[in-house]
C-alpha cells in the first residue's frame, strides 16, 4: 500500500496535520552562463527542482528522481553542498499540515536531455540570473542560491 502513494501522504493518514519530519532534496542546476534552473509551481512560486524522499531512497536518488520528474532532465555528478534542518525549517501549510524539513542541497552543471513539462507539479521552467531571481519564490530556495552562489 505504501508503494502506491507518497510516503508522507501515508503518514498523514495516521497523524493528521501534526508535525512530521520530512526529508527531501533540491538541486541547483547551472547552465554554461551560470544561470540557475527554476521551476514554477501551480501555486505561482518559483523554486529549485526537488522533492520529498520515498522509502528506501538516498538523498542523491531523491534529487535525481525529482529533477527527472519535474523537468525531464537527467542530472549527473551532483555535489552535496549542505543539509538544512532544525527549528528554522518549520512549515505550516495552507491546509494546516505541519512539518520540519530536512533538505539536502545539491549542485550540478552536468545535465542531459531537454526540458519537458509532463507533471502537474510544474507550470514553467526557466533559467534565471542569480542576481535577478523572481519575486515570487520559495524563501528557503532563494537562501540556498544566495548562500552558495553569491557568497
Amino acid at each position: 500500500m505504501i508503494e502506491q502513494m507518497e510516503y508522507y501522504k501515508y503518514l498523514r493518514q495516521y497523524v493528521g496535520t501534526k508535525p512530521l519530519i520530512l526529508p527531501g532534496a533540491v538541486v541547483i542546476i547551472r547552465n554554461s552562463k551560470g544561470e540557475v534552473l527554476l521551476q514554477k509551481r501551480p501555486e505561482g512560486r518559483w523554486g529549485l527542482p526537488g522533492g520529498l524522499m520515498n522509502l528506501g531512497e538516498s538523498f542523491e536518488q531523491v534529487a535525481k528522481r525529482e529533477v527527472l520528474e519535474e523537468t525531464g532532465l537527467e542530472i549527473q555528478n551532483v555535489k552535496l553542498l549542505s543539509v538544512f534542518s532544525g527549528e528554522n525549517t518549520y512549515v505550516k501549510g495552507p491546509n494546516g499540515d505541519e512539518f520540519y524539513s530536512v533538505t539536502a542541497v545539491f549542485i550540478t552543471d552536468n545535465v542531459k536531455g531537454e526540458i519537458k513539462i509532463e507533471t502537474p507539479e510544474t507550470v514553467d521552467i526557466r533559467y534565471f540570473d542569480c542576481r535577478a531571481l523572481p519575486d515570487q519564490m520559495v524563501g528557503s530556495h532563494r537562501r540556498f542560491i544566495y548562500q552558495f552562489l553569491l557568497e
